[in-house]
């Protein structure tokens, strides 16, 4: 539960620390992104004013086209109606009309000459006879100024206003005195559009971003310039999305990363880590004697829960100990922990067996049996207390397994064969191993009342038993007939299953035997959640242990 806990911290740490991370870098990002995107967007603007430059030359030319063409009377009253519908209908133009030596004869918004102004100084002509005019107005309105262009004694007037920029762009604009002087026209008045927009380029002036477009015919340039700050606040959902986005990011980044540190956790080493910290526990089946269903013994079944729930199956674990050569670590707190739990049961009913599950691994190593004696005398229980259960492929063809066998019955611990019936099975091999119980295993219980071939092999484990005077387990009795079939006259033959009972947690197992134990000494297990307990048709008493 603590490493759960802790598990649990961890996750909520992390995920917090990656959001937070996530957030500010998200910060960071929009901030430097609010620059370029304002930037564009105020190039973008400068795109505008370049192209409404050029589309007023082309309508100039055309309209001053149409002009030299006109069959009427110059400054008629039918000529002057006529420009005044042409400026009408032009989008950039704001006056047309007739202009002789510098002087401006009549125009569609001032009319003749009485009312007209002075002399206007010309710009240099163009190849193709093209006048610029810098300052040329029909009324005498130094505000009113506005650039001309003239072709044979025709001109036309530009109008000043600009785009209006899109959306919150905070522009401010000013004109300017083009300090290279107006580039020349185009030399082909009928060659149709002009040349590209003469744009600059997006400069950055400290803490302000400064754009320019200086016209092809006007002798001025339009700066469009805002503030770094402006741009920024007009860019703030770009900056709140992207801290949005990335601390969101960080939310999921930091989910997997947690999942990913897990995850790279190979199972031994989950295991190993496991170990180390003791989170293995323990559960125990009753062993009952079938003549009277009294309980004589208990096996130990180590049980693994990881902190994130979920149950690792222990014929899973335990293959997995053995492949990665640490099985001996599982025994060991195996050991302790059972002892820690039972010794003061095994104080109270000398007569009660607890069984021990050993590897072959175990009985090679030359440490286990001084630690199994070490444990043994620590926990002040007599070795006739313990029945070590062996398989019988673990010790088969090495015989420094089969000599630690003999070694561990002098010392005189139980040795039980564990799944007898799946290995060698033969006679010569119980008498040298010089057991003094076997299991069947419970694949050959189910076979119970069916026609299974392997049915027939009961009577002949039964016999050999009977013949050496062995003890015998049977494993995996779920039902009484199966508990019915096997003899009990004359015989030390005992159950465990189902029946009897599932893997209960120590405390629960004292409750079922009535032994008054001292709490503290019997260490809390959450394997009671896991392994539930159920009692079947026979519950089971408190008897006599396995005896030799």
């Amino acid at each position: 539960m603590q490493d759960q806990q802790e598990n649990v911290l961890a996750t909520r740490v992390t995920v917090t620390m990656m959001t937070a991370f996530g957030a500010v870098t998200g910060l960071l990002l929009g901030y430097v992104l609010a620059i370029p995107l304002a930037e564009g967007r105020l190039k973008t603007y400068m795109e505008r004013v370049a192209l409404q430059d050029d589309a007023s030359l082309n309508e100039a030319r055309s309209l001053l086209d149409t002009l030299q063409h006109s069959a009427g009377p110059a400054c008629s009253n039918t000529e002057l109606n006529n420009l005044r519908e042409l400026v009408y209908r032009s989008d950039y133009l704001k006056d047309a009309g007739q202009i002789r030596g510098g002087r401006i004869e009549c125009s569609a918004t001032a009319g003749r000459a009485e009312q007209l102004g002075d002399e206007f100084k010309a710009g240099q002509a163009q190849p193709d006879g093209t006048v610029i005019y810098s300052n040329l107005a029909p009324v005498k309105d130094q505000s009113l100024e506005r650039t001309g262009i003239q072709r044979g004694h025709s001109f036309v007037i530009f109008g000043s206003h600009l785009p209006e920029p899109v959306g919150r762009l905070p522009v401010r604009l000013a004109i300017e005195p083009n300090q290279a002087g107006a580039p020349a026209a185009s030399s082909d008045a009928s060659s149709g559009p002009a040349s590209d927009p003469v744009t600059d380029e997006v400069v950055r002036r400290g803490g302000t971003i400064v754009a320019s477009h200086c016209s092809q015919i006007m002798s001025n340039c339009v700066i469009a310039s805002m503030d770094v700050d402006d741009a920024r606040r007009v860019e703030s959902p770009v900056i709140a999305g992207t801290t949005l986005g990335c601390g969101i990011a960080g939310v999921f980044g930091g989910i997997a990363l947690c999942g990913f540190r897990r995850r790279r956790l190979s199972p031994h080493e989950q295991l190993k880590r496991a170990l180390a910290r003791e989170q293995l526990h323990l559960a125990y089946q009753p062993i009952v004697n079938l003549a009277d269903g009294k309980i004589v013994g208990a096996e130990a079944l180590a049980r693994w829960t990881k902190p994130d729930g979920v149950s690792v199956s222990p014929s899973e674990f335990i293959k997995t100990a053995e492949e990665h050569g640490f099985i001996g670590s599982v025994t060991n707190l195996v050991l302790r922990r059972a002892l820690k739990e039972f010794r003061e049961v095994l104080r109270k009913l000398p007569d009660f067996r607890l069984n021990i599950n050993i590897a072959a691994a175990d009985l090679m190593d030359p440490q286990f049996l001084p630690m199994l004696a070490e444990a043994v005398v620590k926990a002040n229980v007599r070795p006739a207390s313990l029945t070590l259960e062996v398989t019988e492929t673990s010790a088969a063809n090495h015989e420094d397994a089969m000599e630690s066998i003999r070694e561990l019955r002098r010392l005189g611990f139980g040795i039980s064969i564990d799944d007898f019936g799946t290995g060698y099975s033969n006679l010569s091999y119980l008498l040298y191993l010089s057991a003094d119980s076997i299991k069947i295993d419970k694949a050959f219980t189910r076979t119970i009342g069916t026609d299974a071939v392997s049915a027939g092999i009961l009577p002949q484990i039964i016999a050999m038993a009977r013949t050496m005077n062995l003890a015998v387990v049977v494993e995996g009795i779920e039902s009484p007939s199966q508990a019915d079939y096997f003899p009990t006259d004359n015989m030390r033959i005992y159950g465990q299953g189902w029946l009897y009972g599932r893997p209960v947690p120590a405390g629960e197992f004292f409750g079922l035997l009535g032994v008054l134990v001292d709490r503290p000494s019997v260490a809390a297990s959450p394997a009671a959640a896991e392994v539930p307990s159920g009692w079947g048709h026979q519950k089971p008493k408190v008897g006599a242990a396995i005896a030799r």
